[in-house]
């Protein structure tokens, strides 16, 4: 574990792009690590609620040098972690923000700009996107202030776009078309040790600000995390070689089989066709970083994903994301999300009554008839179906059983979440949540499934007309239930 820095000498860093993928793990790690943090994004609106209160968030764009000048003030490290990738005028864009990034740093007395870049090859013919991430290290440092490059392969880690393009074509295809550039050599490296060598680059040497190359402690193809990651995630996957499919080609296949937008889907190929391997390993000399190795990297990236749903209210989150209204409900990442609320004029102890009897021999409120269908072809299919109810009529405890569902977690008078234990392709839970609004209350209702690829897709979607009417018709009942005087139903 990294030293925290003494309280009399903690530097002040700033963190650039922190609503982005990096920066918004890099701000509350530095600052459980003990240094001094100032988040930035374009609009500090963004940051709100985002960060504990000991982070510092301000207003900042590098378009706009005039804006970095209260965002630089008495930063001794500044991270910039800004990519303008989406947009058609990206090399424009992120030329001007490294030299007024840089000179804005430079005239705030920062003692070091820290970057992190892409790998590649110098003496090849990089593909405009990497090409732009070099250009931006050199132009950092050209007011003259030390750059600290860090140039990375594909991050693995939830969030990641290399990562979730991956996962979202093996989640989605058991059989994959494969261009050449799936096969091109590659270096991973796992969002944590990106973050540790991040964090250690504020104690390097000012005399040792360079490039450093980084990367884990494999070489291998997209390809090969496709096949581990399948092997992780239990799903099948084959894959068709072809001899041709160009850039372009592959970025509309992508559109239309993934989330991912077709044209920023093709500035990534562009740069996929090019080996993003270290060459100079001269960072395991300078840093105390071991990577670990791509098998272990995506397992980290599965696991650290379903500890965050765990730890996740769901009610805090559909709130703050709003309720966007779509076919086959919200996603959150790969799960998919049918959430709905309603309010009742009782307290939350009232309105969490009929939601602490729910199952056994109250039953599920509406459409009791296909539940029982549903718990049949569970037995059926080998499941546990109906047969054990539940413990106690009134009381849950977190492992208890509840028909086919158990106790996940429970906050007596506020949230109560089942994990599904029947038979379905994926992964599924139910949550209820309560909350007090003046002389009444919120009851939250929200279904997640983490579908196991494209079979549990389309169990999701085939079903989803009837959990309209069972979830809705659930909640309805719920909040009359909530209404009635205790000991009646």
């Amino acid at each position: 574990m990294p030293e925290t820095p003494p309280s009399t000498t903690r530097p002040r860093v700033l963190v650039t792009g922190a609503t982005g993928y990096i920066g918004g793990r890099l701000a509350p790690l530095l600052h459980a690590r003990g240094y001094r943090v100032r988040a930035m994004a374009r609009r500090q609106q963004a940051l709100s609620g985002r960060f504990t209160a000991g982070i510092e968030t301000c207003a900042g764009d590098v378009l706009d040098r005039e804006s970095l000048t209260a965002a630089l003030r008495d930063v001794d490290t500044a991270y910039y972690l800004v990519h303008s990738m989406g947009a058609d005028s990206f090399e424009a864009n992120d030329r001007r923000g490294a030299l007024n990034f840089g000179a804005a740093a430079r005239a705030a007395g920062v003692g070091r700009i820290v970057y992190v870049g892409g790998l590649g090859r110098a003496d090849e013919a990089l593909s405009p996107h990497l090409r732009s991430r070099h250009e931006v290290g050199r132009l950092l440092g050209q007011a003259g202030v030390p750059v600290l490059e860090l140039r990375a392969s594909i991050v693995i880690g939830s969030g990641s776009l290399s990562f979730e393009m991956i996962r979202s074509l093996t989640e989605r295809l058991p059989v994959m078309i494969t261009p050449r550039w799936v096969h091109v050599q590659a270096q991973p490296i796992a969002i944590d040790d990106l973050l540790d060598y991040l964090e250690e680059a504020v104690r390097i040497p000012a005399d040792r600000c360079r490039i450093y190359e980084v990367g884990g402690a494999d070489r291998v193809s997209y390809a090969d995390i496709m096949v581990e990651y399948a092997r992780q995630r239990g799903l099948p996957l084959r894959m068709l070689p072809v001899p041709v499919l160009t850039p372009y080609l592959s970025s509309l296949w992508l559109g239309l089989v993934t989330p991912l937008y077709a044209r920023v889907g093709r500035k990534l190929i562009e740069s996929i066709i090019h080996p993003t391997v270290v060459d100079d390993p001269a960072a395991l000399a300078a840093y105390a970083v071991r990577p670990v190795g791509m098998a272990e990297a995506v397992r980290r990236a599965l696991a650290r994903e379903d500890r965050e749903f765990a730890q996740t209210r769901w009610s805090d989150a559909l709130s703050s994301a709003g309720e966007p209204r779509a076919w086959g409900g919200v996603r959150f990442g790969m799960r998919l999300v049918d959430s709905r609320r309603v309010r009742v004029p009782v307290p939350p102890r009232a309105a969490f009554r009929p939601i602490a009897a729910i199952g056994g021999a109250t039953g599920w409120y509406c459409c009791n008839a296909l539940w029982r269908l549903r718990a049949a072809l569970d037995l059926l299919a080998g499941g546990v179906g109906f047969r054990r109810g539940r413990p106690h009529p009134l009381e849950l405890h977190v492992g208890d059983a509840v028909d086919f569902w158990r106790v996940e977690a429970i906050e007596p008078g506020r949230r109560l979440r089942l994990a599904a234990e029947m038979k379905v392709p994926g992964r599924a839970w139910l949550e209820f949540a309560v909350e007090s609004d003046g002389d009444g209350s919120w009851i939250r209702q929200t279904a997640v499934f983490d579908p196991l690829g494209w079979l549990g897709r389309a169990y999701w979607y085939a079903l989803y007309p009837v959990h309209q009417v069972v979830f809705a018709g659930m909640l309805r009942r719920i909040a009359r239930a909530a209404q009635l005087p205790a000991g009646t139903s």
